[in-house]
């Protein structure tokens, strides 16, 4: 493997400073990219600081809100500066659970908010300067949107993260076609992860036991690993040489593909 294959682009990551966005910011920073994260946290607090120093003196932070029209034109306007984009992973994203007839449409709303519109505006934004920067390199420019195995096959009581999922599944299709056929210099893919070992599943897994469904999370740890062929759960940074792959020269010709990382759960 060559591990400078990323020298020259710029990466962002959104949702970089835990769970996947760290891992794939990380490993696109250890191929040569120039890697800006965005989340939600106070630029000078402890997970900013510790991000940072794990991704090297061109790593950069943007307190991001995904689902702001305004913050991503201050995030477009930022990346131009650093001298353009070549690489966007919209990662950013949350879960919602339970049965559908207990669902707020405020609920709803907002995993559709983060999920969906913050891929739909982070593409928007920066598709100009993305094709400009996508010109410069071999494979050119790559969006790399990070769906899920439940953007591929529904499960009982998470319709809304299904429906959620399902949409950047078909958008990054949409898009990649509109690029291609356009003659413009951006692949655009997704990733598709199963059971993850992340803060969000965590907190999922929580939240599972509060209505009662286990007595501990480490009961559904347990569950979902025997229901996955391979037997364990992944870890983050499995998700991340996929993701360096799809940004990357050696996927020059994937484009509208999705990436399936998930243990063999969907090949059942």
């Amino acid at each position: 493997m060559t591990m400078a294959r990323l020298h020259g682009r710029i990466a962002l990551v959104t949702g970089g400073l835990r769970g996947i966005g760290l891992a794939i910011a990380t490993r696109l920073a250890s191929e040569g990219a120039a890697v800006t994260i965005s989340d939600l946290d106070a630029p000078d607090s402890a997970a900013v600081a510790q991000a940072l120093a794990a991704l090297g003196s061109d790593a950069a932070y943007l307190r991001a809100d995904v689902t702001s029209e305004a913050d991503w034109a201050s995030i477009a306007a930022q990346m131009e500066a650093k001298g353009g984009c070549h690489i966007l992973v919209n990662n950013a994203g949350t879960d919602l659970t339970g049965a559908v007839e207990t669902l707020s449409l405020d609920a709803w709303r907002k995993i559709m908010a983060i999920n969906v519109d913050g891929v739909f505006l982070g593409t928007r934004a920066l598709v100009p300067l993305m094709a400009r920067s996508g010109a410069e390199v071999a494979g050119g420019a790559s969006i790399i949107n990070v769906s899920s195995i439940m953007g591929l096959v529904g499960y009982s009581e998470v319709s809304a993260y299904n429906a959620s999922k399902g949409a950047v599944r078909l958008f990054t299709k949409g898009i990649a076609v509109e690029f291609a056929q356009k003659r413009m210099p951006i692949r655009a893919n997704s990733l598709h992860p199963g059971f993850v070992r992340t803060p969000l599943l965590n907190a999922g897994f929580q939240r599972w036991v509060d209505k009662g469904f286990a007595e501990k999370p480490e009961d559904l740890v347990a569950a979902m690993e025997a229901a996955t062929p391979n037997g364990r759960l992944a870890e983050p940074e499995e998700l991340a040489g996929p993701a360096a792959f799809l940004a990357s020269a050696d996927a020059s010709y994937m484009t509208g593909a999705e990436l399936v990382i998930d243990g063999g759960w969907t090949a059942q």
